[in-house]
């Protein structure tokens, strides 16, 4: 099997936002924008590379991460090694003295997990939305009744 590849976008961008709330920050770093406009006029802005990051789905995909701890500790540490201490592939399958196919059938299984854990919290926000909407419109109808 392949990865996921919105999956694996996600991962990509929760590594930016812990690398940057390690750092001391909430989350990502704010920019100055007088910054962010030199770049434009000057054209030293690549913006085309950057990694769109927003704390929601970070913060969503850090709990789907954590949640591997409890049962899948071993795909936590492959990701933990893969995207917060950026390792690589080889030297993760070093230090956690396995085959690199088997990092990469890591990873797989990890995606496979996190989109999972994802659709599953989706369906229970869902839920909860279609009660408290469901709550709401018994609401209106007794005022207006």
């Amino acid at each position: 099997m392949a990865r996921i590849e919105h999956i694996k976008r996600r991962l990509d961008n929760w590594a930016l936002w812990r690398s940057r709330m390690n750092g001391g920050a909430h989350g990502y770093a704010t920019r100055n924008i007088l910054a962010v406009c030199m770049e434009r006029v000057v054209g030293l802005g690549d913006y085309e590379s950057q990694i769109p990051h927003f704390d929601e789905d970070a913060e969503q995909t850090d709990r789907a991460v954590q949640a591997l701890k409890i049962g899948k500790g071993h795909l936590y540490v492959t990701l933990d090694c893969i995207y917060l201490q950026d390792l690589g592939v080889i030297e993760t399958a070093r230090r956690m003295h396995r085959a690199v196919s088997t990092v990469h059938a890591q990873l797989e299984q990890s995606d496979r997990w996190i989109d999972a854990w994802l659709q599953a919290e989706k369906t229970v926000r869902d839920k909860a939305a279609a009660q408290a909407d469901a709550a709401a419109s018994r609401t209106r109808r007794g005022f207006t009744s």
